[in-house]
């Protein structure tokens, strides 16, 4: 089997409806966009699917330099693959979701091409698991509350809040939350990278006080040091290497400096698959979990195939809450049952237009 074309289809992205917002100094939920799926064809009639919201960033590698070094390559070679991308890269800079909208092509590609689930070809390990409840940002502790207890009325087992990025205030909330849900619903708390040092370390104490589970990127993962010393003043987990640069190879920075508690690992900023399964198992090296970052049909296989992780991300982002349809009523999520990915699982009105008639071709 041998590529023979790799195509960039150009679709519409609606704005979320109702738009959120994330912490202050970061932009709110996406307005209409250009987003793009990449189409990876063979010879052998198969193809692969893998979509990205940057369709104009995606169109140009593509075009420049991508085509070029797959098409007439063994689709089935991913690690050679996996291994050029990188080597692209040190030319290019590529934005940080190409390496993996690759990958996940060539995923989906092989899964189609056997008839098999992506999780079944990465290894299997279960069938089910608990998602959590991942907040967008609310506007103030009384909504969180309401917030919560909603959620916990949907199944979901678990809370992780994302905050104003105020550190007094979010911890505030912090505390008000735990004493809302008592002691035994497992909280988390996600910074969004919004704080120094000296911020990190006072809200890292409040939720070691308040028992989270773990604490999700305080701060900009540029400096590993950094974070090093946040892990020696504070006692709650800290959640690490989500969106620092260099996938595997970064990850384990983190770990030799002694920082991490459990890593983050995800296609989208790990590099596909390929990257997001080698650093799982780097970190199972060390009897660390790798959490899996966000939600989506590539991470629900994710959740399914790494033996060392224990929750999936459901985002909630409205009030009303809205439980997502991948999310059952006992809050868990199951494994697809789809060849490859299975994106087409999620569309409900059929195969969107434009990729329709790319695929007609």
């Amino acid at each position: 089997m041998i590529i023979t074309a790799v195509d960039v289809v150009r679709v519409a992205v609606p704005a979320y409806d109702p738009p959120f917002v994330w912490r202050a100094g970061l932009p709110g939920s996406e307005p209409a966009a250009d987003g793009a799926w990449l189409v990876i064809r063979t010879d052998a009639g198969v193809t692969g699917l893998a979509f990205a919201l940057r369709g104009a960033m995606l169109q140009d590698v593509v075009d420049r330099r991508i085509r070029a070094e797959l098409v007439g390559r063994d689709p089935i070679a991913r690690e050679l693959l996996w291994d050029r991308m990188w080597e692209l890269d040190r030319i290019d800079r590529f934005p940080v979701f190409v390496q993996g909208i690759v990958d996940v092509a060539l995923w989906d590609l092989a899964g189609k091409a056997v008839g098999l689930p992506v999780y079944q070809l990465l290894g299997s390990y279960r069938e089910s698991l608990p998602a959590y409840a991942s907040t967008v940002t609310f506007g103030s502790i009384e909504e969180y509350l309401d917030v919560a207890d909603q959620c916990l009325e949907l199944g979901f087992p678990a809370i992780k809040l994302h905050a104003w990025g105020d550190a007094r205030r979010d911890a505030r909330l912090s505390e008000a939350l735990r004493e809302h849900v008592g002691p035994d619903v497992p909280l988390m708390y996600d910074g969004s990278a919004g704080f120094d040092l000296l911020d990190a370390t006072y809200l890292g104490k409040a939720l070691s006080d308040a028992d989270y589970l773990w604490y999700e990127e305080p701060m900009r993962e540029f400096s590993v040091t950094a974070y090093k010393w946040l892990a020696e003043r504070v006692d709650v987990p800290l959640i690490v290497a989500e969106v620092a640069e260099g996938s595997h190879m970064k990850t384990a920075d983190f770990i030799a400096a002694g920082c991490a508690a459990a890593v983050r690992t995800s296609t989208g900023l790990r590099g596909g698959f390929t990257g997001a399964m080698r650093t799982a198992h780097l970190a199972d090296a060390f009897l660390l979990r790798a959490e899996v970052h966000g939600p989506g049909e590539a991470s629900r296989h994710l959740c399914m195939s790494i033996s060392n992780t224990t929750y999936y991300e459901s985002l909630i982002v409205s009030n009303p809450v809205r439980r997502p349809a991948e999310v059952d009523a006992s809050g868990n999520i199951h494994a697809p049952t789809l060849p490859g990915v299975g994106f087409e699982e999620a569309w409900v009105d059929g195969v969107p237009a434009p990729l329709a008639a790319a695929l007609a071709d």
